[in-house]
């Protein structure tokens, strides 16, 4: 399996990328193709004292870079010869399996769109992190802000591109699909949450997903659902608050288990315990987000990732390689589309 790593995507490369991605070469069977400039590749390669490339890595080289203030939606076109770029370029060529980065979501977004294309029939890819509840490896949510405003004929196919992924990837026989609404009644929302719910209601009714309802934001943490479908905008919120919240909870609650001296034996006495909670909350244990409705995997890597999170989005890549995911969407894109309206004469 090869998986192609853009070196200059993210605040820390190409450094913490080129480690990342040795890590991973060392420790799983997979070839790496690390793509940005060869001259920083390599110099990186000696402040990491590496005095050769491990022979599962390989250079390929691009001499432009994405930035951040570059327009994501032109991006990959205003510069052809850009680790991004040519990365996923490779991708859609078929000489790698997978693509992980960390450079502009917007503009990853894009190119994976314009160069490697969509699987036929899904109207819009989405992003889909996973959130560390507990049961069965996490709740996958869908979408977090690649598509701020949709349509039901959207959160339809997220929906089935989340169960997909969760089957998959996650081997979850039937994930359990929950709508994020404001209440559990179906006619709580919007028009646009009624009509999403009548679709997948009516989708769990012919066995297509798993539907359980409506879900409401304070439950999602308890596991209640594997896939959680909402709007990006929605999402998105969602997520930060999530996150926001976890980075609170984690600085009081280390504040107060340094406040005396029976506070810190009350930490020295729980740290295995506190140290599995602070993996299980550790984004960087994940590594990313998968682009979901891609031809082929790609995986997002947080723009601030260092090397250790690089080395688990290169793990994400080879398990979404390795899955089905694409195969399945095709084989059920018909029921995953609303009927094309007649134009009246």
């Amino acid at each position: 399996m090869k998986i192609v790593v853009d070196a200059m995507g993210g605040d820390n490369a190409p450094l913490e990328i080129v480690k990342g991605a040795v890590m991973a070469a060392r420790e799983f069977p997979v070839d790496i193709i690390l793509v940005g400039r060869g001259e920083d590749i390599l110099r990186s390669l000696q402040e990491l004292g590496e005095g050769d490339l491990p022979a599962n890595v390989e250079i390929a080289n691009a001499s432009q870079v994405i930035e951040m203030e570059d327009d994501p939606a032109t991006a990959t076109k205003a510069k052809p010869d850009s680790s991004m770029t040519v990365g996923l370029r490779l991708l859609k060529d078929g000489k790698a399996d997978a693509m992980v980065s960390a450079g502009s979501t917007g503009a990853l977004l894009s190119g994976a769109t314009l160069v490697v294309k969509r699987v036929k029939g899904v109207r819009r890819a989405c992003l889909a992190p996973i959130l560390p509840t507990p049961g069965n490896g996490g709740t996958l949510m869908v979408d977090v802000g690649a598509n701020a405003e949709c349509t039901p004929e959207y959160l339809l196919q997220f929906a089935f591109l989340g169960s997909f992924f969760m089957k998959s990837v996650r081997h979850l026989e039937a994930p359990r699909v929950g709508l994020l609404n404001i209440g559990a009644e179906e006619t709580k929302g919007s028009e646009l949450y009624k009509e999403a719910h009548r679709l997948l209601k009516d989708a769990g009714a012919q066995g297509r997903i798993n539907f359980i309802g409506n879900v409401e934001a304070r439950d999602v943490m308890d596991g209640v659902c594997d896939v959680l479908v909402s709007d990006g905008f929605a999402g998105n919120i969602f997520l930060k608050s999530v996150e926001g919240m976890g980075l609170y909870f984690m600085r009081e609650l280390k504040g107060m288990l340094k406040k005396g001296a029976l506070s810190k034996l009350a930490a020295l006495i729980l740290k295995k315990d506190l140290m599995a909670l602070k993996k299980q909350l550790n984004s960087e244990e994940v590594g990313g987000t998968a682009l979901l409705g891609i031809q082929k995997p790609v995986i997002k890597a947080h723009g601030s990732s260092k090397a250790y999170a690089i080395r688990s989005a290169v793990r994400q890549a080879m398990e979404a390689a390795e899955s089905p995911m694409a195969e399945e969407i095709a084989a059920n894109i018909e029921y995953m589309k609303l009927p094309e309206k007649e134009e009246t004469p």
